[in-house]
C-alpha cells in the first residue's frame, strides 16, 4: 500500500507540473506578436527607352543609354559635385603647377576593379593614352584634345598631365571614366569598339555587370552593387535595366508592373504616369537646355537687324510653351549658363518676358509694318517669312507649331522646315539655310563655351550662329587661361554682357528629369536627378519584400 501511495503522489506531482508549464506556455505566446520588416532580395526593375551599344566610357557619347550605364559602372579621376563643380572620384587630390600648364593627380590608395585587382597610375595614362592614338575609333573633338597633352605616370599612384598652354577647363575632361589596362592593354585602339568588354565591362563604379547575360537578345541587363561602394550591404541585390523601343511600350511596361521605375519619364506619357495612383514622380533640373539659335549669316538678312530678334523673343510666351509642348515639365531660363554654373549671372541678361506691344514696336523699328487689311508684316513689298529649322520628332514638332502660332499674333508668318535625324540637323546648321532653329544643348559643366561663340568656331567649331564678335572671342579666350573662379569670372561677365546686347540666341527653358517609381518600392530617398548616380544615393535602404517576426507585444497603455 505504502509503494502503491508513493506512484499515486508521483503522478499527482507530474500532473501539476505539466498544467503550470501549459499555463506557462500560454502567458508567454499571450505576450510575443508577429511583424512585418524589410527583407532581403527581390529584382528592381527599371525602364527605359533606347538599347545599349557599347559598354565604354571611350565610346558612349553618342548613345544616351550608354552614358547613362557608364556613368554606374565607370569612374573617373575627378566627378562632377552637386553644385557643378568637380570633385574628386578616383584621384584623392591633384595640383596645379604655377606656369598652369603641369597637373598632377594622386590616386586613392582604397580603389580596386569589380575583379579585385589595384586601381593604378597605370590605367589611367592608358586610357587616356588610347585617345591619342591616330587609329582612336571614339570621338575626333576626344583626340584632338589628348594628342595636344603629353602623359606621365610618376609613381603607381601619380599621374601627370603636361598642356601646351593653361587650359581651365581641362580639368573637366578627367571627369571621363578610366578602363583595366590589365584587360584591354593587347587590344588595337581601332579594335576597342567589337571588343567583347564593352558588352560586359570591367570598372571601378557603384555597380557591376552581372557575367553570362545576353542583354543584346533578352533586352535586359542585370547590375549588382559593388561592395567596395556598399560596404554594408543593400536590400536589394539586383538592379535590372530593361529596354524598351518606344515611348508606348515603356508606359505598357509600367502599367503591366514590368518594371518597378521608368528611368527619365518621356514628356508624351508623363500624364498618363502621372495618373498612376500607385507611382511616385521625382522631378529636378537637368543639365540641358533648349534655345533657339538666329542665323546672323548673309544667308538670312531678315534676322540681322537685332531689333528682329528681340521682337521675336518678347512675343514668346515661353510658360505657354512650356505647358503646351512638355506637359509643363521645363524651367524657364535666360542666358546660356545653367543655374548650376558658376557664371551664371541673371543680372547681365535681359529677361525676355512676353510683351507683345514690345514685340510690335520692336518689328516696326527693324523696317517690317502691317499694310492696312493685311496679316503678314511686310517691308516694302516683302512679306516677313521666318524659316524656323528643327527635328520632325516630338517635343520639337509641337514646339515648333507653337513657336509659329505666337509669333503669328504679332504678325510674323513661320514656315516650319523639319530634317529627320541629328546628323541632318547638324548639315542644316552647317549650310545656313534657316533664320532661326530650335537645338538642344548640353553645356559642358566649365563655363568655357569658346567652341559655341568664337570667332575661331566659326570655321572649327559650332558657332552655327555665325556670331562673330572680336571682343565677346577674346573674353572667352581669356576665361580658358587662367584657373582660379575669381579670376575667370570677369571675363564671362563681359562675354555675358555682348552676348545679351546682340542676342546670337535665346534660351526657352530648362529640361526637367522625371523619374517614375511604383510604390511596392518602400523607403525611397529621392534628392538630385543631375547624374544616374543621384537617383541610387540611398538605394541601401530600399527593400522589396518582408519577412514576418516575433517580437515582444507592447504593454498595453494605461487607462487614465
Amino acid at each position: 500500500m505504502k509503494l502503491h501511495l508513493r506512484w499515486q503522489i508521483l503522478l499527482a506531482l507530474l500532473a501539476l507540473g505539466l498544467v503550470v508549464s501549459i499555463l506557462s506556455f500560454q502567458v508567454q505566446t499571450s505576450s510575443l506578436c508577429v511583424t512585418r520588416v524589410p527583407a532581403s532580395g527581390g529584382i528592381f526593375a527599371e525602364g527605359t527607352v533606347g538599347a545599349p551599344q557599347y559598354l565604354n566610357p571611350l565610346l558612349s557619347d553618342a548613345n544616351p543609354v550608354d552614358r547613362e550605364l557608364v556613368s554606374l559602372i565607370f569612374d573617373g579621376l575627378t566627378q562632377v559635385g552637386e553644385k557643378g563643380q568637380i570633385e574628386p572620384a578616383l584621384a584623392e587630390t591633384w595640383t596645379v603647377g604655377a606656369d598652369g600648364r603641369t597637373l598632377q593627380f594622386t590616386l586613392r590608395d582604397d580603389i580596386t576593379w569589380h575583379d579585385g585587382q589595384p586601381v593604378t597610375a597605370a590605367d589611367v595614362v592608358f586610357t587616356y593614352g588610347l585617345m591619342q592614338q591616330d587609329d582612336f575609333p571614339g570621338s575626333p573633338a576626344l583626340q584632338t584634345l589628348w594628342q595636344s597633352v603629353i602623359i606621365n605616370q610618376i609613381d603607381d599612384d601619380t599621374v601627370e598631365f603636361v598642356l601646351a598652354e593653361p587650359y581651365a577647363p581641362f580639368l573637366e575632361a578627367t571627369t571621363r571614366g578610366i578602363l583595366p589596362a590589365h584587360l584591354l592593354a593587347a587590344v588595337p585602339p581601332a579594335e576597342l569598339p567589337a571588343h567583347p568588354f564593352n558588352q560586359s565591362p570591367v570598372g571601378s563604379g557603384p555597380w557591376r555587370i552581372q557575367s553570362g547575360q545576353n542583354w543584346q537578345e533578352s533586352r535586359r541587363l542585370q547590375l549588382t552593387p559593388n561592395p567596395m561602394t556598399w560596404r554594408e550591404g543593400t536590400q536589394i541585390p539586383t538592379l535590372e535595366f530593361r529596354f524598351y523601343p518606344d515611348d508606348d511600350s515603356l508606359l505598357a511596361a509600367l502599367t503591366a508592373g514590368e518594371v518597378y521605375a521608368i528611368s527619365q519619364v518621356p514628356p508624351a506619357i508623363l500624364p498618363s504616369v502621372a495618373a498612376m495612383p500607385d507611382v511616385r514622380l521625382f522631378t529636378a533640373v537637368s543639365p540641358r537646355y533648349t534655345m533657339l539659335l538666329f542665323n546672323l549669316s548673309d544667308t538670312a538678312p531678315l534676322i540681322q537687324p537685332v531689333e528682329m530678334r528681340q521682337a521675336l523673343a518678347y512675343a514668346l510666351d515661353r510658360q505657354a510653351l512650356i505647358d503646351d509642348s512638355l506637359s509643363g515639365q521645363a524651367v524657364p531660363l535666360e542666358g546660356p549658363y545653367l543655374p548650376s554654373s558658376w557664371a551664371y549671372n541673371p543680372r547681365q541678361l535681359t529677361p525676355y518676358v512676353h510683351d507683345p506691344l514690345t514685340a510690335t514696336a520692336r518689328l516696326t523699328a527693324a523696317g517690317w509694318v502691317l499694310p492696312e487689311g493685311q496679316n503678314v508684316r511686310q517691308n516694302g513689298d516683302q512679306p516677313l517669312v521666318v524659316r524656323l529649322l528643327t527635328l520632325d520628332a516630338e517635343p520639337y514638332r509641337a514646339l515648333a507649331q507653337n513657336l509659329q502660332a505666337q509669333w503669328t499674333a504679332v504678325n510674323v508668318n513661320t514656315l516650319i522646315i523639319t530634317v529627320p535625324s541629328a546628323m541632318a540637323l547638324r548639315e542644316s546648321l552647317t549650310s545656313g539655310e534657316f533664320d532661326v532653329a530650335l537645338i538642344d544643348v548640353i553645356p559642358p559643366t566649365d563655363p568655357d563655351l569658346y567652341d559655341f561663340w568664337s570667332q575661331e568656331a566659326l570655321v572649327r567649331g559650332q558657332n552655327y550662329a555665325r556670331w562673330n564678335n572680336r571682343r565677346a572671342s577674346e573674353a572667352l579666350e581669356g576665361g580658358r587661361q587662367v584657373w582660379a573662379v575669381d579670376e575667370r569670372r570677369p571675363y564671362y561677365d563681359t562675354f555675358l554682357r555682348l552676348f545679351d546686347a546682340q542676342l546670337p540666341a535665346l534660351t526657352l527653358y530648362q529640361h526637367v528629369t522625371t523619374y517614375a517609381l511604383n510604390s511596392d518600392v518602400k523607403q525611397v530617398e529621392v534628392n538630385l536627378l543631375q547624374t544616374p548616380r543621384d537617383r541610387y544615393v540611398t538605394f541601401a535602404q530600399w527593400f522589396l519584400l518582408y519577412r514576418d517576426v516575433t517580437v515582444s507585444c507592447p504593454l498595453p497603455t494605461p487607462q487614465s
